[in-house]
């Protein structure tokens, strides 16, 4: 019986720790705008990486002069730390821009490295017979590879692209070293308002892993549908 008081009296502590933290003063706003920015920025980086790294990929199969720039565009942004990046962006590139434009626009560029090497990779898995027949119809190389080769390797790719979607969410944790409010930096504000380290921080940790676990689910259910679409 002592026992299940005691519990009982924990609960409620922790229900009106609760309160303190996240109710009073209506701070579980912060978070809900944080995880607002948060997914904005990961959608939109994500568009950006997407095309940023299919034209990458394509330079890199089709032309032989813009090949040196892109192959220096992939290893500096790979080289570098995204954390790095942001700086450099918020404080000496885009100087003027909102930090969340700052936000979408590193991680943007930063993704399309590794989207360039994803579609590479995607590319170079389609049968080179595809090529050939594009250009015996009279089509050009970039060409053939644009409307022949480049959507059979994104359907090979899209699963890759959607891990690659997981990691960038995860990445976003730094944006708040550029002043946007994200999900992470309002976590971070209730902490330091409140002096309650536990209840953020393990709230933060539960968000991003029900979000991580809703985008798997949703990679599954598009895995599967693509692998019966390859059966008909």
């Amino acid at each position: 019986m002592e026992a299940l008081q005691s519990i009982g009296q924990f609960f409620a502590r922790w229900l009106a720790q609760l309160e303190t933290t996240f109710v009073e003063k209506q701070r579980y706003l912060l978070l809900v705008d944080g995880l607002k920015n948060t997914l904005i920025i990961t959608a939109g980086a994500l568009v950006i990486g997407v095309v940023i790294g299919s034209l990458v990929a394509m330079i890199k199969y089709c032309g032989q002069d813009s090949r040196l720039l892109c192959n220096v565009y992939t290893t500096v942004i790979r080289g570098v730390p995204v954390v790095v990046q942001l700086l450099i962006f918020y404080f000496l590139i885009l100087k003027s821009s909102d930090g969340l434009v700052v936000g979408i626009v590193t991680f943007g560029i930063n993704s399309g490295a590794y989207v360039a090497e994803l579609v590479r990779s995607g590319i170079a898995a389609v049968d080179p017979g595809q090529m050939e027949a594009g250009r015996s119809l009279g089509l050009s190389r970039l060409q053939s590879a644009w409307h022949i080769v480049l959507p059979q390797a994104m359907k090979n790719i899209l699963p890759a692209i959607g891990n690659e979607m997981i990691a960038l969410l995860k990445e976003t944790a730094v944006a708040g070293y550029v002043a946007v409010q994200d999900l992470t930096r309002a976590g971070n504000l209730i902490r330091n308002n409140t002096y309650d380290s536990f209840n953020p921080l393990m709230l933060m940790a539960v968000v991003y892993l029900v979000l991580v676990i809703g985008m798997t689910q949703l990679l599954g259910l598009l895995e599967r549908r693509l692998r019966r679409s390859d059966k008909r």
